[in-house]
């Protein structure tokens, strides 16, 4: 990239757990970046991944469009990263997986941006009958092709790394609770890390992959939902009994948790999404739709894992090096 005239690029999202590692790598390459966020009074830390200057949040709201078109404006290239798994008030899967998605996508065109990148998710397509979340991602995965055929689609597997969703709320599980209630244990996943997803969205920009085209992101390993516990716990340094529910209970359960007044800590769409695998399709190796385009090499789930699950020990960083059986 030429330094003298850097390019501009919008992220929205830009302040989340994905975001933060996509603009960290933006700005290393030398590229001026929007942060666009509902909140940019929140954004500051994300302006610190930068110099002076290069990195600036922007006010924007997926479900308002003139304050996407203002984020995107003389922008050369846009990510969206927003992506809604729990609906909250105004916040609904429709309002920002879809039309939100597709309100990035138009403006991004009306605007002459050169490459869009949308972060959708895997199992959009296999999920999307059980689930609202995975139908609406798919919906908004079709409505920004449409407005913007040339974009380039990434669905990602459970993402982790230091602040994930996932692992680090199981680890939380397992520190309060003395049992950990297993829902579809034989459910596979294929995590996949985060700094690998970061920089298949920076070279996605780079134009390293073609255009127009759904890419599926996984890591090196493929665990059941069981699995996945296990090793949590592994890492937590707990030894905690797991509970099989079946789908019908913890749906019941989420159903009634969905009337605290509280966020729930599963709802009974994840419920269903947990019923199905959540793996790198054939079709997309074949296709050569994965980390491999990127010329990516997946990071394992053994190297990163440790670095950030002690926090769940007993000890703490005390217990850090400890091998649990």
């Amino acid at each position: 990239m030429d330094r003298f005239s850097p390019k501009l690029v919008t992220v929205f999202g830009g302040s989340g757990f994905v975001g933060t590692s996509v603009v960290q790598l933006l700005a290393a390459r030398g590229y001026r970046i929007r942060v666009a966020v509902r909140r940019p009074d929140l954004a500051g830390p994300a302006t610190m991944l930068g110099t002076v200057g290069q990195i600036v949040p922007i006010q924007a709201n997926l479900r308002n469009a003139a304050s996407v078109e203002r984020a995107v404006a003389g922008a050369d290239m846009v990510v969206n990263l927003v992506g809604l798994g729990i609906e909250s008030g105004k916040q609904k899967f429709a309002s920002v997986n879809t039309e939100g998605a597709a309100t990035v996508a138009r403006a991004a065109k009306a605007a002459g941006v050169k490459s869009l990148v949308h972060m959708s998710a895997l199992g959009a397509d296999t999920a999307a009958k059980v689930s609202a979340y995975a139908r609406t991602k798919l919906e908004g995965e079709n409505a920004v092709l449409a407005a913007f055929p040339e974009a380039i689609i990434l669905r990602p597997s459970l993402i982790f790394g230091q602040g994930d969703g996932f692992f680090n709320l199981m680890g939380t599980l397992a520190r309060m609770f003395p049992i950990m209630p297993l829902i579809s244990g034989t459910s596979r996943f294929q995590p996949v890390y985060v700094g690998d997803v970061a920089e298949a969205i920076v070279k996605a920009l780079d134009g390293t992959v073609q255009t127009g085209r759904v890419y599926e992101l996984g890591g090196p390993e493929v665990e059941t939902h069981q699995q996945l516990l296990e090793r949590i716990l592994r890492e937590a340094g707990r030894k905690r009994p797991l509970l099989p529910l079946s789908n019908g209970i913890a749906g019941m359960f989420a159903s009634i948790l969905s009337f605290l007044p509280f966020k729930p800590l599963i709802t009974s769409d994840q419920v269903a999404l947990l019923g199905k695998d959540n793996v790198v399709s054939e079709a997309a190796i074949s296709e050569n739709r994965t980390l491999a385009a990127f010329g990516i090499t997946p990071t394992s789930m053994d190297t990163i894992l440790p670095s950030y699950m002690w926090r769940f020990r007993k000890h703490g960083q005390f217990d850090r090096d400890k091998v649990v059986a």
